[in-house]
């Protein structure tokens, strides 16, 4: 398995070998000694998420209280999406920038995304599915969103979708709105967070 951290620190692609015959494929899309190479603690796994989207789904832009915060690794185990994360914690070097990385079921990428960034992603085609491995469970009193459609943000959903959201991403705060807030993470409690963990390995 390769991995490369991301433009937007702390967010990394890890790229698996398929091993396809004539029966179909078979890839392991998480993998812990790649995981903990690249990003130097094991994941911590509190619950699972599934959903399926219609083509131009788009969930997203989420993120949470952090500490705790909830990281996320994610795949997509059938059709194809374009997964987005954007560094919202305040004071990152790379603090509003984004990247992209197109998951689909012929590559089986999958992407980690550390506490404290948000996470998005449009769905390519219909019956597009994505499996989540999340670091905590839900709790909805630390969730918050920005719109995805922020144009200060000028995220890459294709031009060519009809993007359908729900009302709570449609009516969710741009950045700055959410920054004026007080919504957002700060880098330095989200950078003690990730040595918290690393110290305990």
């Amino acid at each position: 398995m390769e991995a490369r951290e991301l433009i937007v620190r702390d967010a990394y692609e890890f790229t698996p070998r398929t091993f396809p015959d004539d029966r179909g494929v078979f890839v392991a899309p998480f993998q812990d000694q790649a995981f903990l190479d690249a990003v130097g603690y094991p994941l911590r796994v509190a619950q699972t998420n599934h959903s399926v989207s219609r083509r131009g789904t788009v969930r997203g832009l989420h993120f949470a209280d952090t500490p705790p915060g909830q990281a996320k690794y994610v795949y997509c185990p059938q059709g194809s999406l374009l997964d987005v994360v954007v560094d919202i914690r305040v004071g990152s070097p790379t603090f509003g920038r984004w990247d992209a990385v197109v998951l689909d079921a012929v590559e089986y990428k999958a992407m980690y995304i550390a506490e404290g960034i948000g996470h998005a992603f449009v769905a390519l085609e219909d019956g597009t599915a994505m499996s989540y491995l999340c670091s905590e469970g839900y709790n909805p009193g630390a969730e918050h969103g920005i719109t995805p459609v922020d144009t200060t943000l000028g995220l890459p959903w294709p031009q060519d979708l009809e993007l359908i959201l729900s009302e709570k991403d449609t009516s969710a705060p741009t950045l700055a709105e959410a920054e004026a807030q007080g919504l957002l993470p700060r880098y330095e409690d989200c950078v003690a967070h990730y040595e918290k963990s690393r110290a305990a390995v």
